[in-house]
This record gives structure tokens, sequence and C-alpha cells, in this order.
């Protein structure tokens, strides 16, 4: 039972992690390899500030602001230096990693007898492993309301047609470069904020703890798509974070197979392509029968 709590909660907050990744992804349409480095930013930012005496809260923040400056790094090196966005990514993730060990002073940072945002009152009376989902799913719940707000605004229906037909949005008098910066922001905030969080219910920050993190934003993406199939794009934020938790619940499965926590990595690489390869699979198949009958009926 413990467990299952643990895995909601961990789902929960790496939701925001697919979330973030949601604007870039599949809104504007472009891979941001910005995430291994924004992920761990956020986690060094939030420890770091905690050990220095910041209240929880505001090192939390912290960690939003420090991914929205990863984000506007890569769209400006994209935008104005004219890089690809995903090498633009490329370079940023790599640079955080020796910004990262200079926030920390090291490569990992505990917070062994600090007090952390999970450590309140109201929440260590709690079950075992409830503090992480009430947390998650509070923070859920701000960020995907706030982000349905703003998509239904002129601003955000401006973001949506920019990522949809880049041309036909600059028609309309929408600068397509100021929108990719906008949404690399918002989409590397919410990446740093969840590394902020993680890192505070896990207890500490390491460098190395964004590796493999762009895999498991997009398995929260694509399983949230696959199993709840045609949504609205308000209801495809809520499905990348149920997304999120139903694929630590497939982790959850495997390890209880007896798997080895060090094949996780694998493991969530072939979860994702088979995430993906079902649909298109399905969809061949859908277009063969079509074709096949056609072919019948007028035989």
């Amino acid at each position: 039972m413990s467990l299952g709590v643990s895995a909601i909660g961990q789902g929960l907050l790496y939701g925001l992690l697919g979330v973030g990744l949601f604007l870039t992804f599949r809104i504007l349409d472009f891979p941001d390899m910005t995430v291994e480095g924004t992920f761990p930013f956020g986690a060094a930012v939030a420890v770091s500030a905690i050990t220095h005496g910041i209240h929880p809260l505001v090192a939390t923040l912290l960690a939003l602001l420090a991914g929205m400056l990863a984000g506007l790094t890569t769209g400006l090196l994209s935008t104005k230096g004219h890089i690809p966005v995903l090498l633009a990514g490329i370079l940023v993730m790599t640079g955080l990693f020796s910004i990262n060990l200079r926030v920390m002073g090291r490569a990992n940072l505990s917070l062994l007898n600090q007090r952390n945002l999970f450590d309140t009152p109201f929440l260590k009376s709690l079950p075992v492993y409830s503090d992480s989902v009430v947390v998650g799913a509070i923070v859920c719940a701000v960020v995907v309301a706030l982000l349905i707000g703003f998509l239904n605004t002129q601003l955000g229906q401006g973001f949506i047609a920019a990522g949809d037909n880049p041309t036909m949005a600059r028609s309309l008098g929408i600068n397509p470069a100021h929108q990719q910066v906008l949404g690399l922001m918002l989409g590397n905030g919410l990446i740093g904020l969840s590394g902020g969080l993680i890192a505070q219910n896990n207890g500490y920050a390491d460098v190395n703890m964004g590796i493999g993190v762009i895999v498991i934003g997009l398995a929260a993406i694509i399983i949230g798509e696959v199993v709840f199939g045609q949504l609205s794009l308000s209801q495809r934020l809520i499905a990348t974070v149920l997304g999120s938790v139903l694929y630590r619940f497939v982790l959850l499965i495997v390890l209880k197979l007896g798997f080895a926590p060090d094949d996780l990595k694998v493991i969530s690489a072939v979860v994702l392509a088979i995430a993906i390869a079902v649909p298109q699979v399905e969809s061949r198949l859908r277009i063969r029968r079509v074709l096949r009958n056609g072919v019948t009926n007028n035989g």
C-alpha cells in the first residue's frame, strides 16, 4: 500500500516535468534538450538555498525562476543567435552541469538536518509517503489551472498558433520567435520547479539527477495520450499528469517482477518506445484494413 502511495506522489511531482515538456514538445513542436540540465539546476538551487537559511517555499520559487532563466538562455541562443533549438538546448544543458557544481559547491548536497517543504507539521502528521501526494496534487492542480487559464487568453492563443503554424501566426502579427522564448521559459520553469520539489522530497540534490529525465517527461506525455485517447488541449495537460502517475506504477510493477533498479533506465526507454510505436502500428493497420475493404467492395 505504501509503495502505491509513493508511486502516486512521485508521479505527481514528476508530472510537472511532463507538463513543462508538453509545452515545448507538443505545443511548440520541437525537442528541448535543456530539460536534462534544468531539472538538476532547479534541484541544486532549491537545496543550496535551503542550506543557506532561505525558507523552503522561497527556495522552491527560486528553483522555478532558475528553470525559467535556463529556458530564456536556450530561447535567446535559438532566436537571436540563430542556433538550432536542439543544439541550443544541448549547449545550455552542458553548461548547466558546471553551473550546478558551482551552485552546490560539490557533486551532491544533502538536506540532512535542514527543514524543507515536506517537513511542515501537517504533512508530517500524514501517513507515510502521503506528504508527496498532497504537495504534488496541490502544485499540479494550481499549475494546470493557471496554464489552462493562460492558454485561453489572447497571448495563449498566439502561443498555440505559433507552434501550430508559424507562417500563419506571422501573418496574424504574432512573432513566433517571442512565443518560442516564452514557451521555453514556461516549460523549463516548471521543470526546474519539479527538480526543486523532487530534491526536497528525496532529501538531496545531485548533478547527475537529470540524466534520462527527458524520457520520464516524454513517457508521461505519450502514456497520457495513449491511455486517454482524443482530448482537448486542456484535458491533455491533465492527462500528462495522470500519465506520469501511470508511468510510476509501470516502474513499480517492473521492480516487483524482480528487475534491478539499475535496469530502470533501459526499461523506461523500452516502455516509451512501445507507447510511441503502438498507436503508429494501429494507425497503419487501420489504413490497410480500410484499403483492403475498399478493394474488396470494388471487386
